[in-house]
């Protein structure tokens, strides 16, 4: 089982392969042929087979076991990869990919990870999330040249992230005023090594800042911080990555749009940044710059 959301949607991936799909649906999103919106799961027609799963904005995205990837849903800036700017409201196959092994889908952009280690983007890029060095839109994928040996991907907002093999994370894009990797420009065209660090084992894209977990167990944060997502108890921007405070012994993360979480390995979970509706499940609504245990 695995699990994704959209911005108002939800993805449930089955032991046998099915997709499962409820919330909005608008344009198509949960995949079941309709526009209706379903307040319980309904399965996505026509998908089989399925290993992972993500949800953009407004659109879904699946992967196969024999390395195909289909998507459906919104599809006004070419997100669906299928060469048309027409939504879909049943999978339709993303053009062009194969042995893909991993998917990642943000807003309105999604990429690919394919076996040889090479990465692959389609949909919006007026902020450079393809990282072709272009703000030219792709319904169909392109590769992002330069950059090889990729283990994993996230996406989200305006930006997008890639772990390589060596545990450098790379990044291009736009996070909201603030710099990708310290570089000079607020938008990074093409991918650009994130400094200082290494030996990443995991990351995460929230919706204007990035989260990535070390081997050593410590989590590191950087981009937009007004609501404290980063967790290094400010409320200040980070050009480049700071320590989050209090997380050792960290297992997994997840980043909404200004808040983020962090499964431990003992089970429990953490959680800071925005919490104007209860989304850091401290009892509270009001904003926590450091993590914080969920009870």
């Amino acid at each position: 089982m695995s699990l994704g959301a959209g911005s108002a949607h939800m993805l449930a991936l089955g032991a046998d392969g099915s997709v499962w799909a409820w919330g909005r649906n608008s344009l198509g999103q949960l995949g079941d042929d309709t526009t209706t919106n379903r307040s319980i799961p309904v399965q996505v027609l026509g998908l089989s087979d399925v290993v992972a799963l993500d949800g953009g904005g407004n659109f879904s995205v699946a992967l196969r076991s024999d390395g195909s990837v289909w998507a459906w849903g919104d599809n006004w800036i070419g997100q669906l990869g299928d060469g048309t700017t027409v939504s879909r409201s049943s999978p339709v196959q993303v053009l062009g990919l194969t042995d893909v092994v991993a998917v990642a889908a943000a807003d309105y952009h999604a990429l690919a990870l394919r076996s040889d280690g090479t990465v692959w983007g389609w949909g919006y890029n007026y902020s450079g999330q393809l990282g072709d060095d272009s703000i030219s839109f792709r319904p169909t994928p392109a590769r992002i040249e330069g950059l090889t040996e990729v283990m994993a991907l996230s996406a989200d907002g305006l930006h997008s992230l890639a772990l390589r093999l060596d545990g450098t994370v790379q990044a291009w894009g736009d996070i909201h005023g603030e710099y990708l990797s310290g570089g000079p420009s607020v938008i990074q065209y093409f991918p650009t090594p994130v400094p200082g660090l290494t030996n990443v084992v995991t990351l995460v894209a929230g919706g204007h800042h990035a989260l990535v977990l070390r081997s050593d167990g410590t989590v590191w944060g950087w981009g937009l911080n007004n609501n404290g997502q980063l967790g290094d108890g400010t409320r200040f921007e980070r050009p480049a990555p700071v320590r989050s405070t209090g997380l050792l012994g960290t297992a997994l993360l997840a980043a909404g749009k200004y808040h983020s979480l962090a499964l431990r390995t003992s089970g429990s979970v953490s959680g800071w940044g925005s919490n104007y509706m209860g989304a850091v499940g401290d009892g509270t609504a009001r904003i926590i710059a450091r993590p914080v245990r969920v009870p």
